[in-house]
Parts: structure tokens; C-alpha cells; sequence
């Protein structure tokens, strides 16, 4: 009997194979260790397998981010701006103040605060607000002057777009300087068609609404081209009573120098 467990050893040995014992449950025991410790036999679930092959989320597209200018960064100005997280006007550069309106808006509905416009808060903000109007992307002015009309293309012309709320004071078909205008509301709305400035006045009150008009020079009935303080602060975000309002003065002063009586307006779409 001894020889036979002997012979069994020795086989053992050679062909480097184990018996492994199971207890009554039927589960390996412990391994031992060479330092003659043991530890549980590690197993691997298919749980576990899953957990391990399943790929992490992928980040969303980062759309625009701190530093990026154009148009498309102006839109996401204008739309912070109308749920509030932006108070100021839209430049068309993704500067700090509007980072910071990004991360408030991300944090609010639960996104990454990452302060970057990725995709999935770009899609958020777009359900929460609608397209902007050209004056809401420029609210201060700054949108390039339209084409003038072919009616402002001979003699002197203030050649007046409602499109782009610009004016261009034109010679020859030639531009001399353009400047932001704004016009009269939807209740008082400024005319269109082709006029003539009939009456200059350098220091004019209203004898209407009894507000200062500089530098007005009258085309139609009470309509003038004039300075208002109030368009200098508050932008597209005020109106006229039907005048043509432009917020630089010192522009208007160089340009109310220059128009003589006479001299062609031209109010268009």
C-alpha cells in the first residue's frame, strides 16, 4: 500500500498535475500558499466580465469654447441672453462672461460644468429659446451695412437700410462713412420711399414728445436723422417715434456738416 502512494507521488510529480481536493459542499479549500497562508480562489462572474468590457460614455462635442468668435458664438449670446444667463450684448467672441453663463446654464440642468458649449447643451438651450432676430445678434449695432439701393447709387444720398439698421451717407455712388441706426416702432413706424432733407437743426427739441433731437435733419413731415442718447445706451432694445435714430454722435456731427438742404434720403428693406 505504501509503494502504491509512493508510485502515485512520483507520477504526480512528473506529469505536473494536481489533485484538487473539494470539501463536502463540494468547493475547492483555500490555496495554500508557499509561505503557508491561504486565500480564496479568485473566480470571475459574468457580471463582472460585462462590467469590465463595457466601453465609458463618450464625452459630448464641444461645439465653441473660450476664445472662438463668428456668428454662431453671437447666436449663443443672443439665446443666452434671452433665458437670462447672459446680461450683457453679444460681441461674437466667446469671452469669461460668457463661459460663466455656459456653466450656470450646464449646472442648472444637471450637465458637466465644463463652462464649453458641447453638443448636448447646445441642443438644450435651442428647446428653451427661438431663433434671434438680426437685432437681438446685434443689439448695439455692428451688423454690416446691406447693399445700398440702386436709388442711392448717383447724387448725395443718405441712403438708409431698414435690413441691416444701418446708414451709408454715399456721393457719387461712392461711401463717405456708415453708422447704426434704429427706427420708429411697429406704432410709429418710420416711412420708406425716397425723400429730401428739407430742414436742418442743429440743437432741436421735439415739440411733440419734448426730447432733444441733435443734429435732426428733417426728410418727412416730423421724421428726421438725428442723435439719440437713448439709442447710445440702450441699443435695438429701445425705438423711435419715426425718426431715424444713430447712436454715434460724433458721426452724426461730422455727417450733419456735411448734408445740405436738398440733399436725397433713401429709406428701403
Amino acid at each position: 500500500m505504501k509503494r502504491s502512494l509512493a508510485a502515485l507521488a512520483v507520477l504526480a510529480a512528473v506529469s505536473g498535475c494536481t489533485a484538487q481536493a473539494v470539501d463536502a459542499d463540494g468547493k475547492a479549500p483555500p490555496a495554500v500558499r508557499t509561505d503557508g497562508s491561504t486565500s480564496p480562489t479568485p473566480t470571475t462572474t459574468a457580471k463582472d466580465k460585462d462590467k469590465d468590457d463595457k466601453p465609458a460614455p463618450a464625452a459630448a462635442k464641444v461645439l465653441w469654447s473660450s476664445g472662438d468668435k463668428g456668428t454662431d458664438v453671437r447666436e449663443v449670446q443672443a439665446r443666452l441672453h434671452q433665458v437670462a444667463w447672459l446680461i450683457t450684448a453679444p460681441t461674437g467672441t466667446y469671452d469669461s462672461a460668457t463661459a460663466s453663463a455656459v456653466k450656470g446654464f450646464q449646472g442648472k440642468r444637471g450637465l458637466p460644468q465644463t463652462g464649453e458649449l458641447d453638443a448636448v447643451t447646445w441642443e438644450r438651450l435651442k428647446k428653451m429659446t427661438h431663433k434671434p432676430a438680426q437685432w437681438e445678434l446685434y443689439p448695439y449695432g455692428g451688423q454690416p451695412a446691406a447693399q445700398p439701393d440702386p436709388r442711392c447709387m448717383t447724387g448725395r444720398v443718405l441712403c438708409v437700410s431698414k435690413t441691416s439698421r444701418t446708414l451709408r451717407w454715399m456721393i457719387d455712388g461712392k461711401t463717405v462713412s456708415t453708422m447704426d441706426v434704429r427706427f420708429g416702432s411697429q406704432y410709429t413706424p418710420t416711412r420708406e420711399g425716397v425723400f429730401s432733407v428739407y430742414f436742418k437743426s442743429r440743437y432741436h427739441v421735439s415739440t411733440i414728445y419734448h426730447t432733444s433731437m441733435p443734429y435732426a435733419m428733417f426728410f418727412s413731415g416730423g421724421q428726421a436723422v438725428h442723435f439719440s442718447p437713448d439709442f447710445a445706451a440702450r441699443g435695438y432694445y429701445g425705438a423711435s417715434h419715426g425718426c431715424v435714430n444713430v447712436r454715434d454722435e460724433g458721426k452724426i456731427a461730422a455727417l450733419f456738416a456735411q448734408v445740405r438742404t436738398g440733399d436725397k434720403v433713401v429709406v428701403y428693406w
